[in-house]
């Protein structure tokens, strides 16, 4: 009998709670045509992890079913047909799972450079949050310099990637958050203007942040009774992205203002994009964001690393009402850039 080799990854016993989860040894994945290995230092911990562990979000056909979508890391081995990238490399890749291990493998095309200015940690909280707003914000929706957004949960790591690439782009971000503390962090990430929504009324701030016009788009994770409120705090032509519904897919809205206002709606998921749609998206990042990164210009979020060990605690301070910020597992403490 043939012995693969093995490695260590967090292992889910089935739809549950944190503690579903355990570290163990499985077969550790090789580098098939178009793909690389990646040797893990960290992995970013996402909302959707939560979901799959729940039981709310499986992972597409073909793809493992360990947790883990974002990592930073080394190449370790490159399969044929890739030319862009070579054993040693310093990277960080968004995944179709399996970020939770030792060694991930990733298709080439959603690899990119380790920035410079990061450290491996940093690093693995950049691809789900970019490859998402880069998508939607920016390729879909066509964010332009001077247009105004209106960036819900501004403290989330979607929101908190969300000012950033708006500002980087010219635009101007204004967010809502649930907390002052929530709210000065998304200030310090460039948010010309951070709404405590269980305090004040959204619409009614941003109708006067903005003379009344409202806003050119507006960037939801929230959904439930966000949504008539979106429609009515867009100006006309303007365009409201959906890209999760943590406040509930049920809603009661007027369409009227939709067709008024000419109004666009479009919702999006990032994992059930083809590969030839995420390459694209981290060749848009790799030109338009990463020089930025490079330079200096991008503020990093604020970051909580656990051991690999630790994902049990990592998930359960996800699922607290005060996270903010990016979650990151050390999977390989010993590895630095």
């Amino acid at each position: 009998m043939t012995n693969f080799p093995k490695m260590r990854a967090v292992e889910v016993a089935g739809p549950g709670g944190p503690d579903v989860m355990s570290v163990g040894d499985v077969p550790r994945p090789a580098a098939q045509e178009g793909e690389v290995v990646i040797r893990v230092v960290a992995a970013g911990v996402n909302r959707a992890d939560i979901l799959q562990r729940q039981g709310l979000y499986p992972a597409p056909r073909g793809a493992t079913g360990i947790l883990g979508l974002e990592v930073a890391g080394i190449i370790e081995e490159a399969g044929r047909g890739v030319g862009a990238f070579s054993a040693g490399d310093r990277v960080v890749a968004l995944t179709n799972g399996g970020g939770y291990a030792e060694f991930v493998s990733v298709p080439a095309g959603q690899v990119l450079p380790l920035p410079q200015t990061c450290s491996f940690e940093e690093g693995a909280a950049l691809p789900e949050t970019l490859f998402t707003v880069q998508q939607t914000l920016i390729d879909r929706a066509g964010l332009k310099e001077g247009e105004t957004v209106l960036v819900h949960a501004g403290a989330s790591g979607i929101g908190g990637a969300a000012i950033q690439l708006a500002r980087l782009r010219g635009a101007i971000p204004f967010c809502t958050v649930s907390t002052e503390e929530k709210a000065r962090y998304a200030l310090g990430l460039g948010a010309e203007a951070a709404i405590v929504h269980l305090k004040d009324d959204f619409e009614v701030r941003i109708k006067e942040l903005t003379g009344k016009r409202g806003v050119d788009k507006v960037l939801d994770i929230v959904g439930g009774d966000f949504a008539e409120r979106n429609l009515r705090v867009l100006a006309r032509h303007g365009t409201l992205i959906i890209l999760a519904l943590m406040g509930g897919g049920d809603a009661e809205i007027n369409f009227s203002h939709v067709l008024v206002k000419n109004l666009t709606i479009f919702g999006s998921t990032l994992r059930s994009q083809p590969p030839e749609v995420k390459a694209a998206i981290a060749t848009h990042l790799k030109e338009q964001v990463w020089p930025h990164i490079n330079a200096g210009r991008y503020r990093f979020p604020r970051i909580r690393v656990f051991a690999l060990g630790e994902v049990v605690e990592a998930h359960r301070a996800m699922e607290r009402h005060t996270h903010f910020g990016k979650i990151v597992l050390q999977v390989d403490p010993d590895l630095k850039p």
